[in-house]
């Protein structure tokens, strides 16, 4: 039985450990998925803040965690620091979307919030009720918009902002584009600002035109989009709901 992808290939461009998820569904509808991974996550150029946070996470009353990358990076520094979350008091939880809720429960804690759009202006808004005069821990990427903090600052929170982690373009990935393009792309898709951002630099390096010419790009939501039309390049889909199998979903309708 012919699949609805079948001889489609398309670029994911996921961390190597994250890419699993895309690519099998990807797979299972026919597709070749096309792994160029264009993130690589290293600890932050100065680990002492968060450190300190994490040391004293009970004085919060919200930790947020807004991708399942962040919940990662503390998992591996607490366990680093000899801290167990099982044995500290913890703060109550807001994830921003529902991997990143499934990562943090599976990190053992517990999630009281995840908005019903999967981003960060939706995660602000139902978080400002609740934190008027709350301390409220952000821990993310070392560069990220501050719409949070500042949404929540304004509700009246006390938010402390730390860097987890930050992104890095991996050595392979010029060599791994070039070789992808030179085979054929029928689409390239995007869960985050980053990865386009890092996209455009892995072609940069490979003296690759950025936008890919005759690309269709598939972005997982509204601020992935926004980073794309930044660079060029007009998203041909967008992600609804904002999440993997919601890519997965725009994927099939923009190449079948």
């Amino acid at each position: 039985m012919r699949l609805p992808l079948s001889g489609r290939r398309v670029l994911v461009t996921r961390a190597a450990h994250q890419a699993g998820t895309l690519s099998d569904g990807l797979r299972a509808l026919g597709a070749e998925p096309v792994e160029v991974p264009v993130l690589e996550f290293q600890p932050p150029a100065d680990p002492a803040p968060l450190d300190r946070a994490l040391r004293g996470l009970g004085a919060y009353d919200w930790l947020i965690f807004t991708s399942a990358n962040t919940v990662r990076a503390l998992v591996e520094r607490s366990a680093a620091l000899g801290i167990s979350f099982a044995m500290t008091t913890t703060p109550q939880v807001a994830a921003v979307g529902e991997s990143t809720a499934s990562a943090a429960r599976n990190a053992g804690f517990a999630v009281a919030l995840v908005p019903q759009n999967y981003v960060a202006e939706s995660l602000a808004q139902s978080l400002a009720g609740q934190t008027a005069g709350k301390r409220v821990l952000l821990a993310r990427a070392e560069i990220a918009r501050d719409v949070i903090p500042d949404a929540l600052r304004a509700a009246g929170a006390d938010v402390e902002v730390v860097d987890a982690y930050r992104n890095a373009l991996p050595d392979a990935a010029p060599g791994l584009l070039k070789a992808a393009l030179q085979a054929g792309i029928d689409a390239a898709t995007f869960t985050s600002s980053s990865s386009v951002t890092h996209l455009a630099g892995a072609a940069s390096h490979a003296g690759i035109a950025f936008p890919l010419p005759g690309v269709p790009a598939i972005s997982i939501g509204p601020i992935t989009s926004a980073t794309l039309r930044e660079l060029g390049w007009k998203p041909a889909a967008e992600a609804d709901p904002h999440d993997v199998p919601g890519l997965i979903t725009a994927v099939l309708s923009t190449l079948s």
